[in-house]
């Protein structure tokens, strides 16, 4: 702790998770005495020189592109936003929301841990407002909202093991639905989603729920096997555009609204979604 400036509660972390070793072993009792080869596991953040779009003191935002990860899935992952942030503010900096992997656009993360706090807790009770833009298979003839409970579970198939679903027993869920543009040589339909609630792939789920699937979706509105060989990554660029109709999935995170200290912030992304879709059509 004196060596690498941790607290005792970052020491108890890192023996939990299986970082710190004795003599090549793996240390298990956070309340051991370490005697011998004393090695420690450190994430050591890289870049890929990725800007924000915004920043405060207090916060910074990014667009995240498609494909990156928010934080990283193990040890081995060689990149995700996390590495970015933290190498350009420190280690007490962090992300304070989730988009998947594969939605790009905007991630806010705070620059220390009491704004982290302030910023997740405002998630949580639903004081930062968020928008998406989405590409979706059909025409979609009029506004709406879509009210339907979302449940995660095992699914049927012992293929793919978790699967989030419209079900009864689920959580409240309610996403609306603005239509921006019909796109007949296409049969496609830009929307505005903007969740009020933050399931678990609800924009996805829900879109897929009421026969408008998003564009590029790799696991909703496709077979089984698809999916797995999504999840196993043996799905070629070509094939996914032929499946599901984009190599990446069309889900673009684009507005964040709240209130931080008294100042109103109304956030919007940089990127030209439109353009960066339709070019992941082509083949």
């Amino acid at each position: 702790m004196r060596e690498l400036d941790y607290t005792q509660r970052d020491a108890q972390r890192y023996i939990a998770k299986g970082r710190i070793f004795v003599d090549g072993e793996v240390m298990r009792d956070p309340g051991g005495i370490v005697e011998g080869v004393f090695q420690c596991v450190l994430f050591e953040p890289s870049t890929r020189g990725l800007e924000p779009v915004f920043q405060t003191d207090l916060f910074a935002l990014f667009d995240k592109p498609s494909g990156v990860l928010v934080h990283p899935q193990n040890r081995n992952t060689a990149y995700s936003m996390i590495d970015e942030i933290r190498h350009r503010y420190g280690q007490n900096a962090n992300i304070t929301h989730r988009i998947d992997q594969e939605t790009s656009g905007l991630l806010l993360a705070a620059t220390n841990k009491k704004s982290e706090i302030k910023l997740k807790t405002m998630f949580e009770n639903r004081q930062i407002q968020k928008s998406y833009l989405a590409l979706v298979h059909g025409k979609v003839e009029k506004d709406q909202r879509i009210d339907a409970p979302l449940i995660r579970q095992p699914d049927d198939s012992a293929l793919v093991r978790m699967i989030v679903k419209v079900h009864i027993e689920g959580k409240p869920s309610q996403t609306d639905i603005r239509v921006l543009e019909y796109f007949p040589d296409l049969d496609i339909t830009l929307v505005e989603a903007k969740p009020y609630t933050g399931r678990q792939h609800q924009i996805r789920v829900h879109l897929f729920h009421v026969k408008h699937p998003i564009v590029g979706d790799p696991i909703y509105g496709q077979n089984e096997k698809d999916v797995v060989r999504f999840l196993d990554k043996s799905l070629s660029d070509n094939e996914r555009i032929t499946k599901s109709g984009a190599k990446r999935l069309l889900l673009h995170a684009n507005k964040l609204c709240f209130q931080y200290e008294g100042i109103y912030y109304n956030l919007h992304s940089k990127t030209d979604f439109l353009q960066e879709a339709l070019e992941s059509m082509k083949e």
